[in-house]
């Protein structure tokens, strides 16, 4: 796990920046310089171009994650890279021409309840389009072993942009409506940077014949389309639906209690980048010991750490929302909903990446569809019912259910669990310190509350993660730092 750590910190600092950054720009900023329909304008916008995406991409991304280890010479390599930057655009042309001549009733329909939005459909295509192939540029650079930089360009780039465009709106540099168009600007950017560190990092020779396994390339790109649009719907379809169904202004105010919940995922998030190309060059080798043990320490990892944010984030809501507009706060339970939703993801591991590197992969279509289709049932059921605590609970249902199937379904095939000896002691140890520590509070300022109350969790939680060696990966590391 040495690289695994290595990067996987470099890229939790990167990522934990840049929540902080997106943090006062969706807590504070959008809250108080846009209005509340523009803010939930631009989560709609957003949300809608990252459903569209995985479509866009054609699954590229994870084709290349996939199959590029499995190469051995750089005419393979150049054929195969050649052909992954050309696949997209088989949707992206002709999705582009039937949104040019449908255009008009594509927008009627998207604002039927919110016509705000009628003039502004065209950034979910744009906006899916660099999204897409940033996507590929980064999984390009990943199989390089390399994913500090895309991963600090993924994070950071548009949180700073969208920052430095809200203070433009504050200071009446830019209208609100020019923020929308400048923000889908700076995606595009992104893309570039991403494109040219990639080329950087294995300068491209391009070759205008298909490798000798297309077929097998293109009936994995079709089967992982879906994959990753479930993924995507799982995240992002809530905050499509809600407009559907509610004022628009209610998914910006959902979006503060997404946000904060989100954050639990944060070290997965980073870890992922470094341990998806190694889960699939050691399945491509037929390197079983070394999966099982990456799934293993990924697991317990993961759930150590994301465990002491899920405490952090939930112990702390409550002081976290009087911060805010009134009109912000009563997310208690979105929070906890997604919150535990991410908390049992991150559990997995490198489950996902098990099953998409190897030849069971095909699971991954009829998973996927079921997944999307149950989302959206719920969401139809339990927004109409507990409006976007419904649309919370709905991803809780999901993410328990499917992911269990996914850990059954990686054991019965390879005989591989997540669990370790230490994995009943730290779930364990997870909930008495929630029980524990959710009735403290102390009569101060909330900043002060965050700190004292955080200082109180943090130094037990990780003194009993050394005590009794919950992660023998993260006591390695811990001595490190206190040696220093």
């Amino acid at each position: 796990m040495g690289i695994v750590l290595k990067q996987s910190f470099k890229n939790t600092l990167t990522i934990y920046g840049a929540f902080a950054i997106g943090g006062v720009n969706a807590l504070f900023l959008y809250t108080s310089f846009l209005e509340d329909t523009y803010y939930g304008l631009v989560t709609f916008l957003l949300s809608t171009a990252n459903l569209l995406m995985p479509f866009v991409a054609f699954g590229v991304q994870y084709t290349i994650l996939k199959f590029y280890s499995s190469y051995k010479t750089k005419l393979e390599k150049d054929r195969f890279l050649s052909t992954a930057l050309f696949l997209p655009l088989l949707i992206a042309i002709p999705s582009g021409f039937v949104g040019v001549v449908f255009y008009e009733s594509i927008s009627n329909y998207l604002s039927l309840e919110n016509p705000i939005v009628k003039e502004y459909v065209w950034v979910i295509y744009f906006v899916a389009i660099a999204t897409a192939y940033f996507e590929i540029f980064y999984a390009w650079s990943k199989v390089q072993m390399q994913s500090v930089y895309g991963n600090l360009l993924k994070e950071l780039f548009s949180r700073v942009a969208a920052m430095v465009l809200l203070f433009s709106v504050y200071f009446e540099w830019i209208s609100v409506e020019e923020f929308v168009w400048y923000l889908s600007g700076a995606y595009f950017i992104r893309m570039l940077l991403m494109m040219l560190y990639a080329f950087y990092l294995y300068p491209p020779k391009f070759v205008f014949e298909l490798p000798e396994n297309s077929i097998d390339i293109l009936k994995y790109s079709l089967y992982i389309i879906l994959a990753g649009a479930a993924g995507t719907i799982l995240i992002d379809i809530d905050k499509f639906m809600i407009p559907q169904k509610e004022a628009i202004a209610l998914t910006a105010y959902y979006s503060v209690g997404v946000y904060i919940g989100s954050v639990v995922e944060t070290p997965g998030r980073a870890m992922a980048h470094i341990l998806q190309p190694l889960i699939s060059k050691n399945i491509n080798e037929n390197n079983m010991t070394e999966v099982a043990s990456l799934y293993k320490k990924s697991s317990i990892n993961l759930l150590a750490v994301s465990g002491l944010v899920f405490l952090l984030i939930n112990l702390n809501v409550t002081e976290m929302y009087e911060l805010l507009p009134e009109k912000f706060r009563g997310g208690f339970w979105v929070v906890l909903t997604i919150s535990i939703a991410k908390l049992y993801h991150m559990f997995l591991g490198g489950n996902g990446a098990i099953i998409s590197n190897s030849k069971y992969y095909k699971i991954l279509l009829p998973y996927g569809v079921a997944m999307a289709i149950t989302v959206i049932l719920l969401n139809h059921y339990l927004i109409d019912l507990l409006s976007i605590v419904g649309a919370a609970l709905s991803t809780l249902l999901v993410v328990l259910v499917f992911n269990s199937l996914k850990i059954y379904y990686v054991h019965k095939k390879f005989k591989l669990l997540p669990f370790t000896n230490k994995t009943g002691l730290l779930l364990l140890q997870i909930v008495i310190f929630y029980f524990v520590f959710i009735f403290w509070d102390f009569p101060f300022h909330p900043l002060i509350n965050i700190l004292l109350k955080s200082i109180c969790i943090a130094v037990p939680y990780l003194f009993l993660l050394i005590k009794f060696s919950i992660s023998v990966d993260i006591n390695m590391a811990l001595s490190k730092i206190v040696k220093k």
